[in-house]
């Protein structure tokens, strides 16, 4: 006989190799998948910057809301701002 089923097989080593590599496979289409899923679609465009006098208006909000300075302040600098759109 040839030594039962097993026989002279690869051994546990080969057994190993095959769960790794098996693994790999479907972590690799799984990564595929999930990188076709979230790629931006054709007719999409990134979400735009806000232009800077929007960024600046944000945080003169900020700073009068946590009451660094008053509302006389707030009120020029935010007029200062919009004319130099």
């Amino acid at each position: 006989m040839m030594g039962g089923w097993y026989g002279n097989g690869w051994g546990i080593g080969a057994w190993v190799a095959m769960a790794l590599l098996m693994l790999i496979f479907w972590g690799g289409v799984v990564t595929v998948v999930v990188l076709l899923v979230r790629r931006p679609h054709a007719g999409e465009r990134p979400a735009a910057p806000q232009p800077p006098h929007q960024e600046a208006e944000r945080i003169l909000g900020e700073r009068f809301a946590r009451g660094e300075i008053d509302e006389q302040e707030f009120t020029a600098k935010r007029a200062a701002l919009r004319r130099q759109e």
